[in-house]
Protein backbone atom coordinates (compact mmCIF):
# COMPACT_ATOMS: atom_id res chain seq x y z
CA UNK A 1 0.00 0.00 0.00
CA UNK A 2 2.03 2.87 -1.42
CA UNK A 3 0.49 6.51 -1.29
CA UNK A 4 -0.23 8.18 -4.50
CA UNK A 5 0.15 11.48 -3.58
CA UNK A 6 1.24 13.85 -5.79
CA UNK A 7 1.66 17.44 -4.33
CA UNK A 8 -0.40 20.26 -2.51
CA UNK A 9 -2.82 23.11 -4.51
CA UNK A 10 -4.51 26.01 -3.18
CA UNK A 11 -7.93 25.32 -4.71
CA UNK A 12 -8.04 29.26 -4.58
CA UNK A 13 -5.19 30.05 -6.71
CA UNK A 14 -4.39 26.87 -8.23
CA UNK A 15 -0.55 27.45 -7.13
CA UNK A 16 1.06 24.01 -6.81
CA UNK A 17 3.46 22.81 -3.91
CA UNK A 18 6.25 19.97 -3.24
CA UNK A 19 4.76 17.54 -1.13
CA UNK A 20 7.98 16.94 0.32
CA UNK A 21 8.41 19.74 2.12
CA UNK A 22 6.63 21.41 5.29
CA UNK A 23 3.67 24.13 4.11
CA UNK A 24 1.16 25.92 6.18
CA UNK A 25 -0.98 27.99 4.03
CA UNK A 26 -0.93 29.18 0.29
CA UNK A 27 1.97 31.57 -0.06
CA UNK A 28 0.02 33.84 -2.84
CA UNK A 29 -3.24 34.23 -1.29
CA UNK A 30 -3.38 32.68 2.26
CA UNK A 31 -6.18 29.80 1.36
CA UNK A 32 -5.70 26.38 3.35
CA UNK A 33 -3.94 23.85 1.08
CA UNK A 34 -5.20 20.98 0.03
CA UNK A 35 -3.35 17.62 -0.90
CA UNK A 36 -3.72 15.83 -4.51
CA UNK A 37 -3.20 12.07 -5.59
CA UNK A 38 -2.56 10.20 -9.08
CA UNK A 39 -6.42 9.21 -9.20
CA UNK A 40 -5.66 7.78 -12.45
CA UNK A 41 -2.54 5.33 -10.99
CA UNK A 42 -5.33 4.83 -8.02
CA UNK A 43 -7.64 3.73 -9.85
CA UNK A 44 -5.14 1.30 -11.95
CA UNK A 45 -3.83 -0.51 -8.69
CA UNK A 46 -6.56 -0.44 -6.36
CA UNK A 47 -10.24 -1.66 -6.95
CA UNK A 48 -12.97 -1.65 -3.85
CA UNK A 49 -13.37 -5.32 -3.81
CA UNK A 50 -9.93 -5.37 -2.77
CA UNK A 51 -10.25 -3.41 0.19
CA UNK A 52 -12.28 -5.92 1.74
CA UNK A 53 -8.68 -8.04 2.51
CA UNK A 54 -7.42 -5.50 4.77
CA UNK A 55 -7.77 -4.30 8.08
CA UNK A 56 -10.59 -2.53 9.18
CA UNK A 57 -8.86 0.67 10.11
CA UNK A 58 -8.80 4.33 8.85
CA UNK A 59 -5.05 3.08 7.35
CA UNK A 60 -6.56 0.58 4.55
CA UNK A 61 -7.30 3.81 2.54
CA UNK A 62 -3.58 4.24 2.14
CA UNK A 63 -3.37 5.16 -1.26
CA UNK A 64 -5.63 7.80 -0.28
CA UNK A 65 -3.56 9.19 2.22
CA UNK A 66 0.12 11.23 2.22
CA UNK A 67 1.85 8.79 4.55
CA UNK A 68 4.67 7.18 2.67
CA UNK A 69 5.77 4.54 4.61
CA UNK A 70 2.11 3.52 5.99
CA UNK A 71 4.13 0.91 8.37
CA UNK A 72 5.61 3.73 10.02
CA UNK A 73 2.22 5.62 10.97
CA UNK A 74 1.76 7.02 14.60
CA UNK A 75 -1.27 4.96 15.47
CA UNK A 76 -3.04 3.93 18.81
CA UNK A 77 -5.37 2.13 16.62
CA UNK A 78 -8.01 4.07 14.69
CA UNK A 79 -10.62 1.61 13.63
CA UNK A 80 -13.51 1.54 11.24
CA UNK A 81 -16.13 3.72 13.15
CA UNK A 82 -19.66 2.15 13.53
CA UNK A 83 -22.37 3.25 11.19
CA UNK A 84 -25.65 2.51 13.70
CA UNK A 85 -29.28 2.39 12.20
CA UNK A 86 -31.57 5.00 14.48
CA UNK A 87 -34.72 3.79 14.12
CA UNK A 88 -36.12 4.77 17.69
CA UNK A 89 -35.21 8.79 17.06
CA UNK A 90 -35.98 9.14 13.25
CA UNK A 91 -39.63 7.72 14.39
CA UNK A 92 -39.40 10.83 16.73
CA UNK A 93 -38.03 13.51 14.57
CA UNK A 94 -39.73 11.88 11.45
CA UNK A 95 -37.09 10.62 8.89
CA UNK A 96 -37.46 6.99 8.37
CA UNK A 97 -33.89 5.86 7.12
CA UNK A 98 -31.65 8.06 9.79
CA UNK A 99 -28.10 6.44 10.62
CA UNK A 100 -25.76 7.52 12.87
CA UNK A 101 -21.67 7.68 12.37
CA UNK A 102 -20.15 7.00 15.99
CA UNK A 103 -16.93 8.87 16.10
CA UNK A 104 -16.54 8.64 19.88
CA UNK A 105 -15.09 4.99 19.18
CA UNK A 106 -11.67 6.45 18.37
CA UNK A 107 -8.66 7.09 20.88
CA UNK A 108 -9.28 10.25 22.81
CA UNK A 109 -13.41 9.17 22.13
CA UNK A 110 -13.49 11.91 19.56
CA UNK A 111 -13.31 11.95 15.81
CA UNK A 112 -10.21 14.49 16.33
CA UNK A 113 -8.22 11.61 16.25
CA UNK A 114 -8.26 10.67 12.57
CA UNK A 115 -6.92 14.37 11.61
CA UNK A 116 -4.17 13.67 14.73
CA UNK A 117 -2.81 10.47 13.46
CA UNK A 118 -2.84 11.18 9.64
CA UNK A 119 -1.19 14.90 10.74
CA UNK A 120 1.17 13.75 13.61
CA UNK A 121 2.66 10.67 11.18
CA UNK A 122 3.04 13.36 8.35
CA UNK A 123 4.67 15.68 10.43
CA UNK A 124 6.90 13.35 11.69
CA UNK A 125 7.82 12.12 8.40
CA UNK A 126 8.98 15.20 7.09
CA UNK A 127 11.44 15.92 10.15
CA UNK A 128 8.88 17.96 12.45
CA UNK A 129 9.94 17.93 16.31
CA UNK A 130 7.68 20.33 17.94
CA UNK A 131 4.05 21.15 16.73
CA UNK A 132 1.79 23.76 18.17
CA UNK A 133 -1.82 24.42 17.88
CA UNK A 134 -4.73 26.40 19.45
CA UNK A 135 -7.62 24.20 20.46
CA UNK A 136 -11.21 23.81 21.90
CA UNK A 137 -10.07 21.09 23.87
CA UNK A 138 -10.77 17.64 22.01
CA UNK A 139 -8.13 18.23 18.84
CA UNK A 140 -5.27 19.12 21.76
CA UNK A 141 -6.12 15.87 23.80
CA UNK A 142 -5.64 13.77 20.26
CA UNK A 143 -2.78 16.05 19.16
CA UNK A 144 -0.92 15.77 22.74
CA UNK A 145 -1.72 11.86 22.46
CA UNK A 146 -0.53 11.45 19.30
CA UNK A 147 2.52 13.64 19.48
CA UNK A 148 3.39 11.33 22.72
CA UNK A 149 3.31 8.40 21.07
CA UNK A 150 5.42 9.66 18.30
CA UNK A 151 8.23 11.07 21.07
CA UNK A 152 6.99 14.95 19.11
CA UNK A 153 6.93 17.91 21.11
CA UNK A 154 3.98 20.00 21.60
CA UNK A 155 2.52 23.31 22.71
CA UNK A 156 -1.20 23.90 22.72
CA UNK A 157 -3.48 27.27 23.76
CA UNK A 158 -6.99 26.19 25.09
CA UNK A 159 -9.49 28.96 26.20
CA UNK A 160 -10.22 28.57 30.33
CA UNK A 161 -13.55 27.48 29.47
CA UNK A 162 -12.81 24.41 27.64
CA UNK A 163 -13.93 21.06 28.91
CA UNK A 164 -11.42 20.39 31.85
CA UNK A 165 -12.01 16.85 31.22
CA UNK A 166 -9.74 17.44 27.51
CA UNK A 167 -7.51 20.36 29.46
CA UNK A 168 -6.24 17.28 31.43
CA UNK A 169 -6.17 14.42 28.84
CA UNK A 170 -3.00 17.27 27.28
CA UNK A 171 -1.52 17.99 30.64
CA UNK A 172 -1.05 13.86 31.20
CA UNK A 173 0.21 12.96 28.11
CA UNK A 174 3.03 16.08 28.49
CA UNK A 175 1.63 18.45 26.10
CA UNK A 176 3.16 22.50 27.37
CA UNK A 177 -0.49 23.87 27.81
CA UNK A 178 -1.30 27.55 27.89
CA UNK A 179 -4.76 28.23 29.07
CA UNK A 180 -5.99 31.29 27.70
CA UNK A 181 -8.69 33.89 28.71
CA UNK A 182 -10.70 34.17 25.38
CA UNK A 183 -11.62 31.97 22.83
CA UNK A 184 -10.16 30.29 20.23
CA UNK A 185 -8.97 32.67 18.04
CA UNK A 186 -7.40 34.62 21.09
CA UNK A 187 -5.74 31.05 21.20
CA UNK A 188 -4.59 31.05 17.67
CA UNK A 189 -2.78 34.60 18.14
CA UNK A 190 -0.97 33.45 21.06
CA UNK A 191 0.25 30.32 19.16
CA UNK A 192 0.67 32.08 15.94
CA UNK A 193 3.25 34.50 17.61
CA UNK A 194 4.90 31.33 19.48
CA UNK A 195 5.73 29.92 16.06
CA UNK A 196 7.21 33.09 14.68
CA UNK A 197 9.77 33.23 17.95
CA UNK A 198 10.42 29.94 18.48
CA UNK A 199 10.08 28.05 15.12
CA UNK A 200 7.02 25.53 16.17
CA UNK A 201 5.55 24.15 13.35
CA UNK A 202 1.96 25.40 12.91
CA UNK A 203 -0.81 22.80 13.49
CA UNK A 204 -3.40 24.66 13.83
CA UNK A 205 -7.05 23.91 12.19
CA UNK A 206 -6.06 24.17 8.12
CA UNK A 207 -2.71 25.79 8.63
CA UNK A 208 -1.13 22.40 7.84
CA UNK A 209 -2.44 20.43 4.93
CA UNK A 210 -2.77 16.79 6.54
CA UNK A 211 -5.31 16.81 9.83
CA UNK A 212 -7.94 16.99 6.96
CA UNK A 213 -6.65 13.72 5.01
CA UNK A 214 -7.39 12.46 8.17
CA UNK A 215 -10.66 13.47 8.61
CA UNK A 216 -11.67 12.87 5.20
CA UNK A 217 -11.53 9.04 6.03
CA UNK A 218 -14.73 9.20 7.86
CA UNK A 219 -16.40 9.73 4.58
CA UNK A 220 -14.42 7.27 2.57
CA UNK A 221 -16.01 4.80 5.91
CA UNK A 222 -19.34 5.99 5.30
CA UNK A 223 -19.95 5.33 2.03
CA UNK A 224 -18.19 2.38 1.88
CA UNK A 225 -20.53 1.28 5.31
CA UNK A 226 -23.00 1.37 2.79
CA UNK A 227 -22.05 -0.56 0.31
CA UNK A 228 -20.64 2.14 -1.67
CA UNK A 229 -23.88 3.74 -2.38
CA UNK A 230 -25.11 7.73 -1.07
CA UNK A 231 -27.23 8.91 1.39
CA UNK A 232 -29.50 11.72 0.69
CA UNK A 233 -27.86 14.02 3.70
CA UNK A 234 -24.67 13.86 5.88
CA UNK A 235 -25.45 16.12 8.58
CA UNK A 236 -21.95 17.44 10.29
CA UNK A 237 -21.54 19.82 13.45
CA UNK A 238 -19.81 22.77 12.15
CA UNK A 239 -16.98 24.65 13.69
CA UNK A 240 -13.79 24.82 11.78
CA UNK A 241 -15.36 22.49 9.26
CA UNK A 242 -12.42 20.57 8.74
CA UNK A 243 -14.91 17.43 8.82
CA UNK A 244 -16.93 18.41 6.70
CA UNK A 245 -14.55 19.74 4.22
CA UNK A 246 -12.79 16.31 4.16
CA UNK A 247 -16.28 14.33 3.59
CA UNK A 248 -16.86 16.54 0.19
CA UNK A 249 -12.78 15.86 -0.94
CA UNK A 250 -13.72 11.96 -0.31
CA UNK A 251 -16.74 12.32 -2.44
CA UNK A 252 -14.99 14.06 -4.86
CA UNK A 253 -12.24 11.85 -5.34
CA UNK A 254 -14.08 8.77 -5.00
CA UNK A 255 -16.33 9.77 -7.79
CA UNK A 256 -13.29 10.38 -9.95
CA UNK A 257 -12.22 7.00 -9.37
CA UNK A 258 -15.61 6.17 -10.78
CA UNK A 259 -16.15 3.96 -7.28
CA UNK A 260 -19.62 5.75 -6.78
CA UNK A 261 -22.03 7.71 -9.24
CA UNK A 262 -24.91 9.99 -9.30
CA UNK A 263 -26.28 13.00 -6.93
CA UNK A 264 -24.11 13.56 -3.87
CA UNK A 265 -25.34 13.82 -0.64
CA UNK A 266 -26.85 17.43 0.53
CA UNK A 267 -24.39 18.35 2.98
CA UNK A 268 -25.50 20.42 6.04
CA UNK A 269 -23.42 22.21 8.57
CA UNK A 270 -25.03 22.33 11.91
CA UNK A 271 -24.43 25.12 14.24
CA UNK A 272 -25.17 26.34 17.43
CA UNK A 273 -27.43 30.21 17.63
CA UNK A 274 -24.14 31.14 20.04
CA UNK A 275 -21.62 30.84 17.22
CA UNK A 276 -22.88 30.45 13.92
CA UNK A 277 -21.25 32.29 11.26
CA UNK A 278 -21.44 29.56 8.69
CA UNK A 279 -24.81 30.13 8.60
CA UNK A 280 -24.96 34.31 8.75
CA UNK A 281 -23.18 34.16 5.56
CA UNK A 282 -24.67 31.16 3.93
CA UNK A 283 -28.36 33.15 4.41
CA UNK A 284 -26.72 35.89 2.65
CA UNK A 285 -25.43 33.98 -0.23
CA UNK A 286 -21.75 34.89 0.99
CA UNK A 287 -18.57 33.30 -0.45
CA UNK A 288 -16.50 34.11 2.15
CA UNK A 289 -17.68 35.08 6.52
CA UNK A 290 -16.89 38.51 6.67
CA UNK A 291 -16.12 39.54 10.39
CA UNK A 292 -15.96 37.05 13.45
CA UNK A 293 -19.27 36.15 15.13
CA UNK A 294 -19.59 38.25 18.31
CA UNK A 295 -19.55 37.11 21.86
CA UNK A 296 -19.51 33.00 20.53
CA UNK A 297 -20.80 30.96 23.18
CA UNK A 298 -22.72 27.76 23.20
CA UNK A 299 -22.29 24.60 25.41
CA UNK A 300 -21.06 22.89 22.11
CA UNK A 301 -17.16 24.46 23.21
CA UNK A 302 -16.07 22.21 20.18
CA UNK A 303 -17.59 24.32 17.63
CA UNK A 304 -17.05 27.83 19.21
CA UNK A 305 -15.17 28.76 15.98
CA UNK A 306 -15.72 32.24 14.95
CA UNK A 307 -14.71 32.89 11.96
CA UNK A 308 -13.67 29.04 10.45
CA UNK A 309 -10.09 29.77 8.00
CA UNK A 310 -11.87 27.41 5.86
CA UNK A 311 -14.76 29.24 5.18
CA UNK A 312 -14.48 29.50 1.58
CA UNK A 313 -14.21 25.34 1.61
CA UNK A 314 -17.00 25.72 3.74
CA UNK A 315 -19.41 27.55 2.29
CA UNK A 316 -18.21 25.90 -1.77
CA UNK A 317 -18.89 22.19 -0.14
CA UNK A 318 -22.55 23.18 0.81
CA UNK A 319 -22.90 24.69 -2.35
CA UNK A 320 -21.58 21.77 -4.66
CA UNK A 321 -23.90 19.60 -2.59
CA UNK A 322 -27.38 21.41 -2.64
CA UNK A 323 -26.49 21.46 1.26
CA UNK A 324 -27.50 23.81 4.03
CA UNK A 325 -26.73 25.71 7.06
CA UNK A 326 -28.71 26.19 10.39
CA UNK A 327 -28.32 26.76 13.45
CA UNK A 328 -29.74 25.53 16.99
CA UNK A 329 -30.33 26.67 20.09
CA UNK A 330 -28.27 24.98 22.93
CA UNK A 331 -31.81 24.23 24.54
CA UNK A 332 -32.71 22.21 21.98
CA UNK A 333 -29.47 20.33 20.98
CA UNK A 334 -29.59 19.36 25.10
CA UNK A 335 -32.87 18.07 25.00
CA UNK A 336 -31.77 15.87 21.76
CA UNK A 337 -28.62 14.89 23.10
CA UNK A 338 -31.02 13.36 26.27
CA UNK A 339 -33.03 11.62 23.59
CA UNK A 340 -31.00 9.98 21.60
CA UNK A 341 -29.70 8.34 24.65
CA UNK A 342 -32.78 7.19 25.80
CA UNK A 343 -33.72 6.16 22.75
CA UNK A 344 -30.73 4.11 20.93
CA UNK A 345 -28.30 4.40 24.00
CA UNK A 346 -25.96 6.37 22.39
CA UNK A 347 -24.40 8.87 24.30
CA UNK A 348 -23.06 11.80 22.39
CA UNK A 349 -21.52 14.68 22.56
CA UNK A 350 -23.15 18.28 22.88
CA UNK A 351 -21.87 18.88 19.11
CA UNK A 352 -23.47 15.51 17.99
CA UNK A 353 -26.61 16.17 19.25
CA UNK A 354 -26.64 19.87 17.51
CA UNK A 355 -27.13 17.02 14.48
CA UNK A 356 -29.76 15.69 15.54
CA UNK A 357 -32.21 18.77 16.48
CA UNK A 358 -30.78 20.24 13.16
CA UNK A 359 -32.16 17.21 11.20
CA UNK A 360 -35.33 17.66 12.96
CA UNK A 361 -35.52 21.51 12.39
CA UNK A 362 -34.98 21.01 8.27
CA UNK A 363 -38.06 18.07 8.46
CA UNK A 364 -40.09 19.96 10.15
CA UNK A 365 -39.12 22.79 6.80
CA UNK A 366 -39.73 19.90 4.65
CA UNK A 367 -35.65 20.79 3.59
CA UNK A 368 -35.95 16.58 4.34
CA UNK A 369 -38.66 14.59 3.17
CA UNK A 370 -39.37 11.30 5.78
CA UNK A 371 -38.50 9.06 3.21
CA UNK A 372 -34.90 10.25 2.51
CA UNK A 373 -31.75 8.25 4.04
CA UNK A 374 -30.01 10.84 6.52
CA UNK A 375 -26.81 10.30 8.38
CA UNK A 376 -25.51 12.47 11.21
CA UNK A 377 -22.09 12.76 12.36
CA UNK A 378 -21.57 12.45 16.22
CA UNK A 379 -18.17 13.74 16.43
CA UNK A 380 -17.19 12.76 20.25
CA UNK A 381 -18.18 10.50 23.18
CA UNK A 382 -20.57 12.60 25.87
CA UNK A 383 -18.54 11.05 28.95
CA UNK A 384 -15.88 14.33 27.85
CA UNK A 385 -18.87 16.45 28.59
CA UNK A 386 -20.65 15.46 31.87
CA UNK A 387 -21.84 19.37 32.86
CA UNK A 388 -23.94 18.85 29.66
CA UNK A 389 -26.15 16.11 31.09
CA UNK A 390 -29.87 16.83 32.03
CA UNK A 391 -31.37 14.04 32.53
CA UNK A 392 -31.39 12.87 36.87
CA UNK A 393 -31.92 9.51 37.58
CA UNK A 394 -35.57 8.75 39.46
Amino acid sequence: MTSALTHLECPRCAQGYDAQALHNVCTACGSPLLARYDLDLVRRTLSRDALDARPQTMWRYAELLPLQDVAAAVSLGEAMTPLLRAPRLGAAIGVDDLWVKDESRLPTGTFKARGAAVGVSRARELGVEHVAMPTNGNAGAAWAAYAARAGMRITVAVPRDAPQITVREMAVTGADTIVVDGLISDAGRLIAEGCAEHGWFDASTLREPYRLEGKKTMGLELVEQLGWTLPDVIVYPTGGGVGLIGIAKALQELEELGWIGGRWPRLVAAQASGCAPVVRAWERGERRIAEPWPDAHTVAFGITVPKPLGDELILDALARTAGCAVAVEDGQALDELDRLAALEGLFACPEGAVTVAAARALREQGWIAAGERVVLINTGAGVLYPESVRRRPQ
